[in-house]
């Protein structure tokens, strides 16, 4: 049985540049009994909230911090899933990059521990655009989904595989890494400007946004707000 609120009736016009509405559906249990089953009962609820950008940095690139002793997820978990849980396993590790003075955590997977998983990564490396594929304990969000389909359409050669920590020191010691940014539903696109693995920091295209990452930051946002022809048929009007 499910009990269903939504908030915010008003309509809603941005207060300021860069404001956008955010909108959260969730749902919890609240069968009237404490114990370890799955719920008969729940309340789904959805919020709508206007935000401004996820990072203090806006679309200036950030500074974000290779977690090597913490995991986030593992497969067969709930990693893929939209799961509060999910949140509190990575809080310890998002304090510590905080207190160095990083935006986020980027992290490895929890088996091996040497390839890259989340905050939606994707890298530049020699004119492609390599990203972790989907494998059961990374979130498969929508934004990583539309900024796949538009490099695509474009002609970009995107490959969506596993990238271990070794092969982008590499492309970094090479000199092929071009650019790097992640991306989700609030951050839209947040380009990376340097990255910490250990005690080794490293500067990315110059700390500056990349020309990549600006366009899809561009055009997503501007299909967003209707600048932009909507092709793909991802808005609708309300």
């Amino acid at each position: 049985a499910l009990t269903t609120f939504v908030t915010m009736e008003q309509d809603w016009t941005p207060s300021a540049p860069g404001t956008s509405l955010y909108i959260r559906p969730f749902m919890f249990g609240n069968d009237e009994t404490l114990g370890v089953h799955a719920v008969k009962h729940a309340t789904f609820v959805i919020i709508l909230s206007p935000v401004g950008s996820y990072y203090k940095e806006g679309i200036n690139p950030v500074g974000i911090m290779i977690e090597d002793v913490d995991v986030r997820a593992v497969r067969g978990g709930t990693g893929e899933a939209k799961c509060g849980g999910n949140y509190a396993a990575s809080n310890r590790a998002g304090e510590k990059a905080e207190e160095q003075g990083y935006a986020q955590v980027l992290w490895l997977d929890g088996v091996e521990r040497k390839y890259i998983e989340e905050v939606g990564a994707m890298f530049k490396i020699d004119g492609e655009v390599v990203t972790p594929a989907l494998n059961g304990s990374i979130l498969p969000g929508i934004t990583r989904k539309s900024i796949l389909e538009l490099l695509r359409d474009e002609g970009c050669k995107v490959s969506e595989r596993r990238i271990s920590v070794d092969e982008l020191g590499q492309a970094l010691k090479d000199g092929k890494l071009e650019e790097a940014w992640g991306c989700g539903t609030a951050a839209v696109v947040s380009p990376i400007g340097e990255l910490k693995c250990g005690d080794t920091v490293t500067i990315i295209n110059e700390g500056k946004i990349g020309a990549l990452t600006q366009h899809l930051y561009d055009t997503l946002t501007g299909i967003q707000w209707g600048k932009l022809e909507d092709k793909y048929h991802w808005t609708k009007e309300l």
